[in-house]
């Protein structure tokens, strides 16, 4: 305890390090913010002299307005994709009309996209009966019955 003791601000830098270690080894950010915070707490520390409880106040003063900054500014859900159905594969047949492979019953079925057989959900409709896809939903395709004028 004596060595920690004896080393002073500097175990702030220590800590500040260690923190920006384990942001690599853990997935997620986590520790980054925290990391960052016991770095700048060690700069102040070093440049002023204060008193370690002021230390430890500003620290989680600091540590609690990185997260929120961060947070703001960087929320995936704000991000506007130039590709929005990029990784919803059956998004791509939204408004293509096919036939249904295995009879939709129950609200569950199978319909033919060229030589693949994918899930549908929607109204009951004979196999071999054509429908439209309007939706996705996770892996099974949205489809509706199709008229004889569309």
């Amino acid at each position: 305890m004596d060595f920690f003791y004896n080393l002073g601000v500097w175990n702030w830098f220590i800590v500040g390090a260690v923190l920006l270690v384990l942001e690599t080894v853990v997935p997620g950010v986590h520790f980054v913010w925290f990391g960052l915070a016991a770095i700048i707490i060690g700069i102040v520390a070093v440049a002023t002299g204060i008193a370690w409880y002021w230390q430890l106040i500003l620290f989680a003063i600091i540590s609690v307005a990185t997260v929120f900054v961060v947070r703001r500014f960087a929320d995936p859900d704000k991000e506007k994709s130039d590709e929005p159905h990029l990784n919803i594969r059956g998004s791509q047949y939204i408004g293509r009309v096919l036939v249904v492979a295995e009879e939709i019953r129950q609200g569950r079925g199978k319909v033919r996209v060229g030589d693949t057989v994918w899930h549908a959900e929607g109204e009951d409709v004979a196999a071999g009966q054509r429908v439209k896809v309007v939706g996705v939903n996770g892996t099974a395709l949205v489809v509706e019955r199709v008229g004889f004028d569309d």
